[in-house]
């Protein structure tokens, strides 16, 4: 069963297609190449490459930043009236605020990647120097046995399922840097 990418809004100003797309090859010496495009499963919320980063909407008045990133032509902070805002690339790297685990399969569209269904973690971070919380998946290999409150977490960029022989569609995820808060402030 395949799936179309979630028709979502891109960043305003959009995300220029060098940020989002790349080409992966596969193959060897003596063997035919086939080329498998990465493309992310929701196009201008994040970037890819070797630092990917999140894109959210910065108010150009106040400095408001928002994730994800909205199409609306305001600034969402009720104490500003500006309609003056901007793509921004947030921070890599954050605090764990919360976590849990997806213990039963969401209901479609959710696409499952393996067979039987296999629980997987999800983190709400904070963001300090944007001052706002994002959720979304662990990264492959880590379990909520992994996490605790106040742990850095980096972002990183994985599949998320295939949509035909030639296509992955990535997400971003969090992965565990083995710091935790007291280890900081020491």
């Amino acid at each position: 069963m395949t799936w179309p990418a979630a028709p979502l809004p891109p960043a305003p100003g959009g995300v220029p297609d060098f940020l989002t797309h790349r080409q992966v090859s596969e193959g060897g010496q003596g063997m035919a190449t086939t080329s498998q495009t990465e493309v992310p499963a929701i196009d201008g919320w994040f970037t890819t490459g070797d630092e990917p980063a999140l894109i959210g909407t910065r108010c150009a008045a106040c400095g408001t930043v928002m994730f994800p990133p909205s199409a609306a032509s305001y600034c969402r902070n009720p104490r500003c009236d500006s309609e003056s805002l901007e793509a921004a690339e947030l921070s890599r790297t954050g605090r764990i605020w919360s976590y849990t685990d997806a213990r039963y399969q969401p209901p479609p569209p959710y696409i499952p990647r393996t067979d039987p269904y296999v629980p997987f973690a999800l983190v709400a971070v904070e963001l300090e120097a944007e001052g706002i919380v994002v959720l979304g998946q662990v990264a492959d290999g880590y379990t909520v046995d992994d996490l605790a409150i106040g742990a850095e977490v980096e972002l990183v960029v994985e599949p998320l399922y295939e949509d035909d022989d030639t296509t992955t569609r990535t997400i971003w995820k969090w992965k565990p840097t083995g710091t935790t808060s007291r280890e900081v402030s020491a």
